[in-house]
């Protein structure tokens, strides 16, 4: 698609056009893609701008991570704010206080759990760390999952110790499913308080907690 085509497609007043026109932009250059991009942000169809957040991580200029930051910030839809704090964490390590900043100020589930799994890849523990505790004095039941099961991935890491420590004080938790989520992060670890732990959860009354600690000596 050439650049008129892709004005034209951007002009239409159906959707798909400007999408397929967004879409087209992958084959420019950064100087001519992003400042289209950029202007498209505020496009009154979500699922363009989601398509325009995810065109501007693969145009990766510092105009583009800036309308990234804005598009984080003051979207009034997740699945945008989602794709652009995604979008965001392939600029690599310069966006890691950005997407720990987002997550504490957008408590919203998909924005969370985009921002989880884009730190994972980024070999950031502290702020994983960071991020995973923010998550767990939240409301959101799936995101507190998502940060034990996060927390779990640590467990070789040189943070293990306080890891483990924040996993410890969620074995009595009021949730059986976290405490099962915590029963399966624990069994990761060598620590003694670990083991410990464990036994003491397959004493859970809850059948999906004890089944959680037990799925190690299943699969061996």
């Amino acid at each position: 698609m050439e650049l008129p085509e892709i004005n034209d497609g951007l002009s239409n007043s159906d959707f798909q056009y400007r999408l397929k026109a967004i879409s087209a932009l992958r084959a420019f250059d950064p100087e001519t893609a992003v400042p289209i991009l950029i202007a498209s942000i505020k496009d009154k169809e979500f699922l363009v701008r989601s398509f325009v957040a995810r065109g501007l991580g693969q145009q990766r200029t510092a105009a583009s991570f800036a309308a990234l930051l804005e598009m984080t910030k003051f979207d009034d839809t997740p699945n945008v704010r989602a794709e652009a704090a995604n979008s965001l964490s392939l600029f690599g390590k310069v966006s890691i206080s950005h997407l720990v900043s987002t997550f504490c100020q957008d408590d919203h589930w998909l924005v969370r759990r985009s921002i989880l799994a884009a730190l994972e890849e980024l070999d950031c523990p502290e702020e994983l760390i960071e991020v995973c505790t923010e998550g767990l004095t939240g409301d959101d039941l799936t995101i507190k999952e998502a940060a034990i099961d996060t927390l779990g991935t640590l467990a070789n890491s040189s943070h293990h110790t306080a890891v483990l420590a924040l996993l410890l004080t969620l074995t009595q938790s009021d949730s059986s499913r976290l405490r099962a989520r915590v029963a399966h992060a624990l069994q990761k670890f060598d620590e003694p308080q670990a083991q410990e732990a464990l036994i003491e959860l397959r004493q859970d009354p809850a059948h999906q907690v004890v089944a959680a600690t037990l799925e190690d000596l299943f699969q061996q």
